[in-house]
């Protein structure tokens, strides 16, 4: 494997990497580049490979649960699809967002002023400092749970706590076998740079076992192209476990003396020499064990990346390896 791109005469060479789990993919997606699927009932999701959103159909409209701007005008197309071959009617009359995100809420504004959308106290917040016409804020807000009824359906909203963001929510389908938990798992891939590029360390890693507390079968989680399983949750778990435990070992194992003989007066120098050497040493057998397992785990940057911002939540969050001067 080739682990960065180069150029040799004027021509890109780019990396190969370890071929993609046939149970990492997805369905295929229809000729206007997205796929719409039942997950239980009158609740769908819909992917274009790369992102998900989800919409309850009910007698009273359409509640769409996120608007990544990737999918677009497709998730209109989508509703239209699903309301006409169910024979329902295709108003969207609530908005949910997960959080406050432009990647997944910047399509929020194709569906008009007169939607109802519902978010965090803090996404309220947020979208108005962002002031970003895109993704317009909610009316309607909460601090720890809400539950949204909407023609006989039943969908409960509640925050446990930052993770990826500081408002990202659980959105739980108690009547449909189903939760959506966005940015925590990646259904067989790994999360990409720096814990899925998550805001609060700890609470990414709780996020896991907070989603398998719920009661569910089918996991919408905001990313790639299949839904997630119970299984998928625990194989993520295992992996964040994993470089958790290494963290702990490299840090008891990686001597820092080395780089603060080599570089003395320059403190960065030999701090970056040390927490290298400790996120190598934590990240490599990870990589090792996952690659054909979850997708994208040889892309070293990922693992390596994720590690050290897991090794630093150790050292600053946990206090391991502080040491008070005598």
């Amino acid at each position: 494997m080739t682990s960065s791109s180069s150029e040799t005469g004027g021509a890109l060479i780019l990396p190969d990497y370890a071929p993609v789990p046939a149970a990492s993919l997805g369905p295929a997606l229809n000729e206007q580049g997205y796929h719409v699927g039942r997950v239980e009932r009158n609740l769908f999701w819909v992917t274009d490979g790369t992102y998900q959103s989800a919409f309850l159909t009910t007698p009273d409209g359409v509640v769409v649960f996120d608007a990544p701007p990737t999918i677009g005008h497709n998730l209109r197309r989508a509703v239209d699809e699903v309301t006409a071959a169910e024979g329902v009617g295709n108003t969207v009359t609530h908005l949910v967002y997960s959080h406050h995100h432009a990647d997944h809420a910047g399509a929020a504004n194709l569906f008009g002023d007169g939607v109802v959308r519902i978010g965090h106290v803090e996404t309220r917040r947020l979208l108005l400092r962002d002031d970003d016409p895109t993704r317009p804020a909610p009316e309607v807000t909460f601090e720890d749970r809400y539950t949204l009824q909407v023609g006989g359906e039943r969908v409960e909203l509640a925050w446990h706590g930052p993770n990826h963001s500081p408002d990202n929510i659980f959105i739980h389908f108690p009547d449909h076998d189903a939760l959506m938990a966005i940015d925590i798992v990646n259904a067989g891939w790994v999360p990409v740079y720096n814990v899925n590029l998550s805001e609060d360390v700890p609470g990414y890693i709780g996020a896991g076992e907070q989603a398998e507390s719920y009661p569910w079968k089918h996991l919408i989680s905001g990313h790639l192209g299949r839904l997630a399983t119970r299984d998928d949750v625990a194989l993520h778990r295992r992996y964040v476990d994993d470089i958790v435990e290494g963290c702990y070992a490299a840090l008891a194992s990686v001597d820092p003396t080395p780089y603060l003989g080599k570089y003395r007066e320059n403190v960065w120098a030999a701090l970056r020499g040390y927490l290298d050497a400790v996120t190598e040493r934590a990240a490599a057998p990870v990589i090792a064990k996952y690659t054909g397992v979850l997708a994208a785990a040889d892309i070293e940057e990922f693992t390596t990346s994720t590690t050290f911002m897991i090794l630093q939540s150790i050292r600053l969050d946990r206090g391991v390896g502080s040491q008070v001067h005598p």
